[in-house]
């Protein structure tokens, strides 16, 4: 894998900073990572998202997701019992691992279910309502001037 240098980037943006933090580690991350365990992304709705990891022989309790400051830490931790097992050929990897995704900003984390030897994070990006688009009505100022005629009218006739 290539780097890339967001140096340019630092120089000539302002408040992009974060943005170029995120891809920088992103790259780090994936370098030290490896592809131990398989996972896939998926886009199930518009605000919705699934992680599915392939964590064959791994049990819930030795299982860990915490979530913090837009990043996703998924870590897989064998017990010392299960290393002592000797084996002929070792084929599934139950090695422990540890997983990191960068969240976007409103993203949480929404559940986790372990089955058949698949880890499900569901993942929901919720918006706060301020920021969410709004419609804001106009107004005529026509009404109004209306309003504003016939009001002086009706005290200059009161007057006479």
């Amino acid at each position: 894998m290539r780097n890339t240098d967001f140096s340019p980037l630092y120089r000539t943006a302002i408040g992009f900073d974060r943005m170029a933090s995120i891809l920088d580690n992103i790259n780090r991350n994936d370098q030290q990572q490896g592809g131990y365990p398989p996972y896939n992304i998926e886009l199930i709705d518009d605000n919705e998202y699934l992680i599915t990891m392939a964590i064959a022989g791994f049990s819930s309790s030795e299982l860990n997701i915490e979530s913090e400051q837009n990043t996703l830490t998924i870590t897989g931790t064998k017990s010392a019992a299960a290393n002592e097992r000797k084996f002929l050929h070792q084929g599934i990897a139950a090695r422990n691992f540890e997983r990191r995704f960068q969240l976007a900003d409103h993203v949480r984390v929404q559940g986790a279910k372990l089955e058949n030897g698949m880890l499900n994070v569901q993942l929901v990006r919720e918006v706060p309502e301020a920021m969410k688009p709004r419609t804001i009505t106009i107004e005529s100022g026509e009404p109004d001037q209306a309003n504003k005629l016939q009001r002086a009218e009706a005290a200059n006739q009161h007057v006479a």
